[in-house]
């Protein structure tokens, strides 16, 4: 196999990257260095292992496994093999108590309690996903090039199918390239004990009593549900000059079914002293329209090479979201290493809240149709912080470390806690620890 040189072909890369934000194109990191240089009918293979820690709640461990083969057409097959294992405590989005607090499992067999002054954590999360992506490309005619995949993703609980399609026309002595893409998804979620009926409360009481089952039964509205996802996206690729590329993309993509997650509560409190009177199952709108603009520079100094990224995304829940994120590559020759580099990396994340994200909700004031308490769609910045030591091994292969810090930072969306809530903290931040191994032949 021959070394990829990131500084061969940067626009080859980037044109790639368009497709890849929508999907159409599973493009490793490793192959995002260039993809020029590459013998026909050749195979060329990465691997990579990333471990990830949050303090005290999830950690996963994530296997990746890509296969290219170059034809002599110039055809390009992709496979691409994902397996990842999670297991830890998850928010159940419920607020902190001054008291002990005792939950029912999703399943509906057996309760959990957690510790007065804490947020509640189920700590029974876990799971196993198996992901494969395939994918084709090719010239259909002078300066047209298509490329198409399918897409299967499996885990206990939930199935996703999904195709997708790319079609990008070079012009301008293939200087500048336009494209166009879209994919389709459609998920299957069977979790556990079923899906519950929103805004209804949670069953809590003894689990072995005769009535149990039934009572459970009666919180659930079914075993299984579905969504879809369409997605489209145009783009823009220009080389500036020798030295810099740039690319812009916008995506518009609609969601529609079961949007709610099963394993999230709310919790009622009173109005006067804060406490818990009543958790409830969250409810969520049944489609979400997002949209997003994202501008990519790359530009090769002497010997280094800068690549920064921006992306706005916003939707029909009144999300929107901010994303710099930024890589600086730094060759060290062989003084670390054969042909060793260094790539220091920063990225920054902002969001707002939905419009029906409430940490709470008031005691004996009407329900509203939907509501969550889940962070994720809540007030947040969060940032990471890394470096990556890559260097030539065996004959060119790249062998390289990744090691980074992650800080997620929930914030106070403008809501007043009363009484017991006050002296709670009520948005934790999350730590994490991200290293990964990557090794391509």
């Amino acid at each position: 196999m021959k070394h990829k040189n990131i500084n061969t072909n940067i626009k080859a890369a980037l044109t790639l990257a368009t497709a890849a934000l929508l999907g159409t194109s599973n493009v490793s990191q490793a192959e995002t260095d260039s993809n020029s240089g590459v013998e026909e009918n050749t195979w060329e293979f990465d691997s990579a292992f990333l471990f990830y820690s949050e303090a005290d709640r999830v950690s996963a461990g994530e296997a990746i496994f890509n296969a290219k083969k170059t034809f002599v057409g110039d055809e390009v097959l992709n496979l691409k093999l994902t397996i990842d294992a999670l297991t830890g405590a998850s928010a159940n989005g419920a607020v902190a108590q001054p008291t002990v607090q005792t939950f029912t499992r999703p399943s509906g067999n057996g309760q959990y309690t957690v510790t007065a002054g804490d947020t509640p954590l189920d700590d029974t999360f876990q799971d196993t996903r198996v992901q494969l992506n395939a994918q084709w490309t090719q010239a259909i005619a002078p300066n047209y090039t298509a490329n198409g995949g399918v897409h299967i993703s499996k885990e206990y609980d939930y199935l996703s199918l999904g195709v997708n399609g790319n079609l990008a026309f070079d012009f301008d002595r293939k200087n500048s390239t336009i494209s166009a893409g879209f994919s389709y998804f459609q998920d299957t979620f069977t979790p556990e004990g079923g899906l519950p009926q929103a805004l209804s409360s949670m069953l809590i009481g003894d689990s072995n009593s005769a009535t149990w089952d039934d009572d459970f039964a009666n919180t659930r509205i079914g075993a299984d549900d579905t969504k879809t996802t369409t997605e489209v996206l145009l783009g823009f690729t220009q080389v500036i000059n020798r030295r810099m590329i740039t690319q812009f993309n916008y995506s518009y993509a609609t969601v529609d079914g079961y949007l709610t997650d099963p394993f999230k509560v709310i919790s009622v409190v009173d109005g006067v002293s804060g406490l818990t009177q009543d958790n409830i199952y969250e409810s969520r709108p049944d489609s979400r329209v997002k949209q997003s603009l994202y501008a990519q520079a790359l530009y090769h100094f002497d010997s280094t090479v800068l690549d920064v990224s921006y992306r706005y995304m916003w939707d029909d829940w009144k999300i929107d979201s901010h994303t710099i994120d930024t890589r600086f590559r730094i060759p060290l020759g062989d003084a670390f290493g054969t042909q060793s580099y260094l790539q220091p990396h920063f990225r920054f994340y902002q969001q707002s809240a939905a419009e029906f994200y409430q940490p709470f909700l008031i005691d004996g004031a009407a329900l509203p149709t939907y509501a969550s308490a889940d962070y994720r769609i809540g007030e947040m910045s969060t940032f990471t912080v890394g470096l990556k030591y890559g260097l030539l091994v065996n004959n060119g292969h790249d062998l390289s470390f990744r090691l980074e810090y992650y800080r997620q930072a929930p914030t106070d969306a403008g809501f007043e806690a009363p009484g017991a809530l006050k002296e709670l903290d009520l948005y934790p931040t999350i730590d994490a620890i991200i290293a990964q191994v990557t090794y391509s032949f």
